[in-house]
């Protein structure tokens, strides 16, 4: 059983069709017809149930991707500590990141780590928290910057960077003034929150629910940006991350940004991966990397 066979296999119990499997693998369609034929006459069970115009895997079909999935996955880390016995001149890393911690973190960890490694490919996936949880534990990124909690079973986290949430308010709301405030007090007011699915969505909602009431949500956006503009017109409040605070101060953006109450609540942020996966020479270094840009946000 060749592993060209195993991943021709995998290919086409994920496209479920021949034709679109082909041309994804870059072969004829009659040649992977018939390397799946004999596959299934070498494992002496049928894989694939055929029907007009699409394919469904069988129970054993389900048995057999799963680990053929599994094999690919080994083999492609050997490969990968291969290349690392050749001192990392060639390679790829694979990060995944959350918009609204890549967007403020990357700019600073990815410039130092291509001085000091030219030759490694960096990959960025953003995702939202749920989104990147998955594809982190399925093995689809090297490492990922996440936040706790990380829900997703199978996902181990490094340490990475404690940060104080903040309370974002237009200039001409009444408590704009005050250096420190109690949510309670804004339980009346309307909320700009990110879209459910992310993680800091999920924080933000915690921290009214422990003040004693729901968000009353009058908008929500996939951008933190966005949301910021919005508190600054007067449209309503959110909750803002310091870095994210810290990059708007300096660029002279409008909300004000308050801190809630006499124990600030806080967000930490993580580096994650698969469990029990091998971290690539690439991966450790990068994450030295981002160790020392964390130490220069605290």
């Amino acid at each position: 059983m060749e592993l060209r066979v195993l991943e021709y296999a995998l290919v086409l119990a994920q496209e479920k069709n021949f034709s679109k499997a082909a041309e994804k693998l870059h072969i004829a369609q009659p040649s992977l017809s018939q390397q799946i034929k004999k596959l299934e006459q070498e494992v002496g069970i049928q894989l694939f149930e055929r029907r007009p115009g699409d394919i469904e895997l069988t129970y054993a079909g389900r048995r057999f991707i799963d680990q053929a999935a599994k094999i690919l996955d080994h083999v492609e880390q050997l490969k990968k500590e291969m290349i690392d016995v050749a001192e990392m001149k060639k390679g790829q890393l694979i990060i995944g990141s959350l918009p609204i911690t890549g967007s403020h973190l990357l700019p600073l960890a990815l410039p130092l780590f291509q001085k000091q490694y030219p030759g490694i490919e960096l990959v960025l996936i953003e995702e939202t928290t749920s989104n990147l949880e998955s594809l982190t534990a399925k093995g689809h990124t090297d490492i990922s910057l996440l936040s706790l909690p990380i829900l997703a079973p199978g996902v181990e986290g490094i340490p990475l960077l404690e940060e104080e949430i903040l309370l974002a308010v237009p200039p001409s709301h009444p408590l704009a003034k005050q250096k420190q405030v109690n949510l309670v007090d804004f339980q009346n007011d309307s909320f700009i929150l990110l879209k459910k699915g992310q993680g800091f969505r999920q924080i933000a909602e915690q921290l009214c629910q422990q003040a004693g009431f729901q968000p009353n949500v009058v908008f929500e956006s996939t951008n933190i940006e966005t949301i910021q503009s919005l508190v600054s017109t007067g449209m309503g409040v959110s909750f803002v991350p310091k870095m994210v605070a810290r990059s708007n101060l300096s660029q002279g953006l409008a909300p004000v940004y308050l801190q809630i109450g006499n124990d600030p609540p806080t967000r930490t942020l993580v580096i994650g991966y698969k469990k029990g996966r091998y971290l690539s020479k690439a991966a450790l270094a990068f994450i030295d990397v981002m160790k020392e840009v964390a130490k220069q946000l605290k």
